[in-house]
């Protein structure tokens, strides 16, 4: 069994770079916690119930229960970037939908709380034409900027091609393995996790009985980043393992004899959509850091992931792919 000579090197995390994906995944994750925090943290200082609408006169005329005066908001920004990352056709978009949305939002949310504190009854709230009009601002000045910014030509794939193969002397054996981890990903998945389990301890009566509205989604989301915030990697004999999170499961596997070519790749999150895995135009990545990763074509399909070393483990499975492929 041969393995790659210098450990060091092989834990290594790079530091990130792709800034606006990074960017874009700090922005969802700060204004997710300030939707469902503001109202939530000054619970003793308002009633039960939050005014959350105003009729052309400025006094309150609609209302809902505190629970939901969180979780409606940030239900609303889930979507709305589940659907700027995800569907392919608002990708370019992205920046100008999220900025403003999310600052929107947020400024929706402090302007409702403001309104309510030390208000018993959600009739008594103070008007918030001041702070919609702000927020309005705010929200048009955030959508340019962002419009502006992300006005750059996309990032061209890199040529493709056949990959360089291992000399493997006969009757010898080897194997290739490689990880890699993001702290971030990780953070981001304790933070969700912790919403859910602090769900039930928050609020009593109608906030209590719909604690599930929270702890579902949070425990989905935590669960979902944490299997994507580390990879591990194992190239022998039978072909490619990619186990996934830190137990190592999910588990993607291709044999050797269904590789057509693997080879070594840089890539960024920008290019790709984001951190995780994502589906592009490149096929499908596993992005956990900018630069190398090992890029696999299996029955038709492209598969990479950020792994260091990744010349190293394609070319020995280019030299297995190929001696399965000679074999009568």
């Amino acid at each position: 069994m041969s393995e790659r000579g210098d450990r060091g090197k092989l834990r290594e995390i790079r530091a990130p770079r792709g800034w606006a994906a990074w960017g874009t995944t700090a922005w969802a994750a700060g204004i997710l916690a300030l939707l469902v925090a503001a109202p939530l943290s000054m619970r003793g200082a308002y009633g039960d119930r939050l005014a959350t609408h105003w009729g052309t006169l400025g006094e309150p005329d609609g209302s809902l229960p505190l629970w939901a005066a969180a979780v409606a908001p940030a239900a609303v920004w889930a979507v709305l970037v589940a659907a700027a990352v995800f569907w392919r056709a608002a990708r370019r978009w992205r920046a100008a939908v999220l900025a403003p949305g999310g600052v929107l939002l947020a400024g929706g949310q402090v302007s409702i709380v403001r309104a309510n504190l030390h208000h018993a009854d959600w009739h008594d709230a103070d008007p918030v034409a001041v702070g919609a009009v702000v927020t309005l601002f705010a929200a048009a000045a955030a959508g340019c900027v962002a419009w502006l910014v992300s006005r750059r030509p996309a990032a061209a794939p890199a040529k493709r091609g056949q990959g360089e193969r291992m000399e493997i002397p006969e009757g010898e054996r080897r194997v290739w393995l490689s990880r890699t981890a993001n702290p971030w990903l990780r953070l981001v998945a304790a933070a969700t996790g912790a919403v859910a389990v602090a769900a039930p301890l928050v609020g009593t009566g109608g906030l209590a009985a719909s604690r599930w509205l929270l702890i579902v989604p949070f425990a989905a989301a935590s669960a979902a980043v944490l299997v994507c915030s580390s990879v591990r990697v194992r190239v022998g004999e039978r072909g490619v393992d990619v186990a996934f999170g830190p137990l190592g499961w999910p588990v993607r596997r291709w044999d050797a004899a269904d590789v057509e070519w693997a080879r070594a790749e840089r890539r960024t999150p920008a290019q790709v959509g984001g951190w995780g895995y994502r589906l592009s135009g490149l096929g499908t990545t596993v992005m956990l850091r900018a630069g190398e990763c090992l890029v696999i074509r299996a029955k038709g399909k492209d598969f990479a992931v950020s792994v260091d070393d990744a010349e190293r483990g394609a070319a020995l499975l280019n030299s297995l792919a190929g001696a399965r492929a000679e074999r009568p």
